[in-house]
């Protein structure tokens, strides 16, 4: 029998995969294919993405070696690739929908020319299934996710397959260590050692943070607990799936109203396209940003003077990942005390996040800008001193990662100015009541062009 080409993109498991059930079920060989072409889906991957893909991938070739299978990897353009592959095998073509612009036509275009089918393996419902009562699309959260959880489904999750059957003779494949995903020279991922990415690492992530579901309302927003579910980069690059954290955490309306806003971000993607470079408020485009070198790179290395936004950055140098409450802060306080594009900060954030994701990181940062789909009022400006003191009351959080800081009292850690400072540790780059104004003045300024 002719062989079914299975094409991996960012669904990079086994259970519930819908492409690869459908291809198992017609009992025909099973190619799985994965390629590495990043110009085809937008923008090149960051590096922090890049680590985590390479340990992924090696997971899912593991996973599959495991069931008498294996991955092959080619790099190129998939429009290209998948056609060549599929005449040179007499394959049919099966994968799970992606939702970017550029992955969006190619798809469509390769369906067209392969007959190929698709699955969706990534979301909870589908973005253009969502309407209002006229039949358009959500522009607020709220209505869009009780829209949406009206037409979730209990579908059935399948089990991983415990044979995959391949073909009599495997087409040629790339050798991962020839992409050069890892860091080298120099190595800076020592401290992502704690993440295990692959479908075990995701699995394993989402039972720890089942047994403390419980608490997750009380204490989500404290970066000195360990109180986040760390599935946003296995649920970025498909080791776990929707629909499997909605069958063992979705009795918490809190926890799932997030998996909610990653379909509300991920609508926003199918529905606008380009998120990372244009407002959604097009207002927006005459906003008075800075141009601050020297201010962009303080907050890049984690040197502002305000600890709860360094220790955020650093955070992130150092793990790929940064606490979603800090998040906010620290991206408030980039587009708001510095007033630098918000752009910067979303770019550097898609380099350094192992969860940086097409749709979720533009649209979370443009909602911290207030020119994004249900965003946060620009004049709403996060005091660093007071996030800190409310949500790192005794500093542990800013004692980990500023250690030039962990020798202050909790009183004064996220002030240390009033201690008279810290040894090597910088003063503020900018006065909180004098950057607030500014940023104030800036958008009256905005509102009367």
């Amino acid at each position: 029998m002719n062989p079914i080409i299975v094409w991996f993109r960012q669904d990079l498991r086994l259970a519930d995969n819908p492409a690869l059930h459908a291809a198992v079920q017609t009992g025909r060989p099973v190619v799985p294919l994965f390629i590495l072409h990043e110009a085809s889906d937008g923008r090149p991957w960051g590096a922090a993405s890049r680590w985590w893909l390479d340990k992924s991938l090696k997971a899912l070739d593991a996973d599959l070696r495991h069931r008498g299978s294996r991955l092959v990897l080619r790099q190129g353009d998939p429009a290209m690739i998948v056609p060549g592959l599929a005449e040179e095998l007499g394959a049919e073509v099966v994968w799970n929908r992606l939702y970017g612009p550029a992955a969006t036509v190619r798809d469509t275009d390769l369906k067209a020319e392969l007959g190929a089918r698709s699955f969706n393996a990534s979301l909870l419902v589908e973005p253009w299934t969502v309407k209002t009562g006229e039949g358009r699309p959500y522009g607020v959260f709220t209505p869009f996710w009780r829209a949406a959880e009206r037409l979730i489904e209990d579908e059935t999750i399948h089990r991983a397959p415990s044979r995959i059957p391949g073909p009599d003779r495997w087409p040629a494949s790339d050798d991962l260590k020839d992409w050069k995903l890892h860091p080298a020279k120099p190595d800076w991922s020592g401290g992502f050692d704690p993440w295990t990415p692959g479908d075990a690492g995701a699995h394993e992530a989402l039972s720890r943070f089942r047994r403390r579901l419980d608490d997750y309302a009380e204490v989500r927003d404290r970066p000195d607990l360990d109180a986040s579910s760390r599935l946003s980069p296995h649920l970025h690059w498909g080791e776990i799936g929707p629909r499997q954290v909605r069958a063992a955490c979705g009795e918490n309306a809190r926890f799932m109203a997030e998996i909610g806003w990653r379909e509300f971000n991920h609508h926003l993607l199918w529905r606008y396209g380009d998120l990372a470079r244009r407002n959604l408020r097009r207002d927006f485009d005459a906003f008075p940003w800075r141009d601050d070198p020297k201010g962009l790179k303080a907050w890049q290395e984690g040197r502002t003077g305000y600890p709860l936004v360094d220790a955020g950055m650093r955070q992130l140098w150092a793990t790929g990942f940064m606490h979603n409450r800090v998040r906010m802060v620290v991206a408030s306080f980039l587009i708001k005390h510095l007033l630098i594009d918000w752009r910067e900060g979303e770019a550097w954030f898609w380099d350094c996040l192992v969860d940086a994701d097409e749709a979720n990181n533009p649209a979370n940062w443009q909602w911290s800008a207030g020119c994004g789909a249900d965003a946060q009022p620009f004049f709403r400006i996060f005091n660093p001193i007071g996030q800190g003191e409310r949500y790192d009351p005794a500093g542990d959080y800013v004692k980990r990662w500023v250690p030039e800081l962990k020798d202050l009292p909790a009183r004064v850690i996220h002030k240390p100015w009033e201690a008279g400072g810290a040894k090597g540790y910088p003063p503020p780059i900018v006065d909180h009541a004098e950057a607030r104004e500014r940023a104030l003045e800036a958008f009256r300024r905005l509102r009367e062009t």
